[in-house]
């Protein structure tokens, strides 16, 4: 079992930075992709970002450029930092890792309004 737990968002005017954490704990040597989705209201979920065990990243077409994912593997956290927020990237961001089972965190709600 893994437990995901993340942090980090809140409300920015546009333009604006966020950085959010996730941080695992259990069975975390099981763990080979980490990344984060999100959810906007009335939409499905969809994929942002992933990184790999390898340090191998890839992003969706419309935040590439303004976000990056990076891990810090001594504390078990990988981050999302997102800048140029834009009012069309407001939604609930998911952490997800994957162990040959697909974990979620709680979701952290980011707002970007002015």
């Amino acid at each position: 079992q893994v437990q995901l737990v993340e942090s980090g968002g809140g409300l920015v005017q546009p333009g604006g930075s966020l950085r959010l954490s996730c941080t695992a704990s259990g069975d975390i040597f099981s763990i080979t992709t980490m990344g984060w989705y999100r959810q906007a209201p009335g939409k499905r979920r969809e994929w942002v970002t992933t990184i790999t065990n390898s340090d191998s990243k890839a992003y969706i077409d419309p935040v590439k450029g303004r976000f990056t994912i990076s891990r810090d593997t001594a504390k078990n956290t990988v981050y999302l930092q997102m800048n140029s927020l834009k009012p069309e990237d407001t939604a609930v961001y998911y952490c997800n890792a994957f162990s040959g089972v697909t974990y979620w965190g709680q979701g952290t709600q980011v707002t970007v309004s002015s």
